[in-house]
């Protein structure tokens, strides 16, 4: 049982770090002399960064249900019978609804400081925002594709995948691009937080640690595919209008905020 658990969380946990040798390897092939072997190297980093995400995600499709994969299905309840044994009782009282945005407050904590980041904050914002939206596109038609009812209530069918943790590792990736190269405890607290994320949501019982899995996987394929499509995505933009464009905080009287994006004339 532990053994399982142990997996569990040493995937959740673990796999982030590829994200930050990847991203050494990078730099270090950019600061020196590009050779054919740095290059292959760099190349095998970038795959592999997309190919461990995309593995989580495939697990998860194939433990939804016993006619797809009847025995990882079947490891999935049985790991959760198991944590559920073991943190009998747990409750989160909600904790979890804020950690998965601590890393984004994190990143404009830094801004507001006057710590300068990889992006100009209207930037991030842009790319959060953009992130945020594809994120909540892929996870909510998964949630309406595959309806698998949520380990506390078979009635509810909206368990896969998880939709706290997906924006808790998005908004962790997004901070590490933003500040992980200057600042590489921040990638590593922001990653604990939303791997903290992920484990209430299993150990409160309300997503199978499979949820969670590719919650956490598509979370990070977005940042990152907007992180590096913006550069050429404002290419696209007229210089003059790209210098013209504004983005404000928007409150409204019941209490809601949000950004609202303007053009100067």
């Amino acid at each position: 049982m532990l053994i399982r658990l142990r997996l569990f969380f040493l995937l959740l946990a673990g796999w982030p770090a590829v994200q930050v040798r990847a991203q050494v390897a990078d730099t270090a092939a950019v600061s020196t002399v590009a050779r054919p072997a740095t290059l292959a190297g760099t190349r095998k980093a970038v795959l592999l960064r997309v190919a461990v995400p995309s593995v989580l995600i495939g697990v998860g499709v194939l433990a939804h249900s016993p006619k797809i994969n009847q025995t990882m299905c079947q490891a999935k309840q049985d790991l959760q019978a198991e944590t559920q044994e073991l943190f009998r009782g747990f409750n989160s009282h909600g904790i979890d609804d804020y950690t998965r945005h601590v890393p984004l407050a994190m990143a404009y904590g830094m801004m507001a400081t006057g710590h300068k980041g990889e992006r100009t904050a209207v930037g991030f914002t842009l790319i959060y925002l953009v992130a945020h939206e594809l994120d909540e596109g892929v996870v909510s038609h998964l949630k309406r594709y595959t309806a698998e009812p949520r380990p506390y209530n078979p009635q509810d069918l909206s368990s896969f995948p998880s939709s706290h943790t997906s924006q808790a590792f998005l908004t962790a990736t997004l901070l590490h691009e933003q500040y992980g190269r200057q600042y590489p405890w921040l990638s590593v607290s922001g990653y604990a937080v939303a791997t903290a994320t992920g484990a209430m949501r299993v150990m409160g019982n309300k997503h199978w640690v499979t949820d969670v899995l590719a919650g956490a996987a598509i979370g990070f394929l977005s940042a990152e595919t907007v992180w590096h499509a913006y550069p050429a995505l404002t290419k696209l933009l007229p210089q003059k209008v790209a210098h013209k464009l504004l983005l404000v905080p928007s409150y409204s009287p019941a209490g809601g905020a949000g950004f609202a994006m303007g053009l100067q004339l």
